[in-house]
């Protein structure tokens, strides 16, 4: 998705399990990469733990072998996110495999879909 560069954060709800890894590191929460990536936490499991139940969050900290702390990180960096993108502040670049021509009209259709992609997500029950 990313070629070895940092994850769009707007798309982190379709981030792969690299990708989380290269957030990880960015956040420098790295030390916790390869333990993900040996649980498969993608951008999708990484939307879904807002709605874990108190069991399921503590079942998670276990199996990554997380500190208190680091976890309130992340979770904390998760939600900076979220709300960037609700404000349409998160920058929208044109991915490394889209023509340079297209760049400009890639970004304006691109920024209209994502924020109504992260806004129907918000709505969700």
């Amino acid at each position: 998705m990313n070629k070895g560069r940092s994850p769009e954060p707007l798309d982190f709800f379709i981030w792969t399990v690299e990708d989380v890894g290269l957030w990880l590191e960015e956040i420098n929460l790295g030390s916790y990469r390869l333990v993900f990536e040996e649980n498969g936490v993608n951008g999708e499991y990484l939307e879904s733990l807002s709605m874990f139940t108190t069991e399921q969050i503590l079942r998670f900290i276990r199996r990554c072998h997380m500190k208190w702390g680091d976890f309130i990180t992340l979770c904390k960096e998760l939600r900076r996110i979220k709300v960037a993108c609700l404000k349409g502040e998160q920058e929208v670049r044109r991915p490394w495999w889209a023509p340079a021509c297209f760049a400009v009209v890639f970004v304006k259709v691109a920024k209209r879909n994502r924020q109504s992609r992260v806004v129907s997500l918000k709505l969700e029950p």
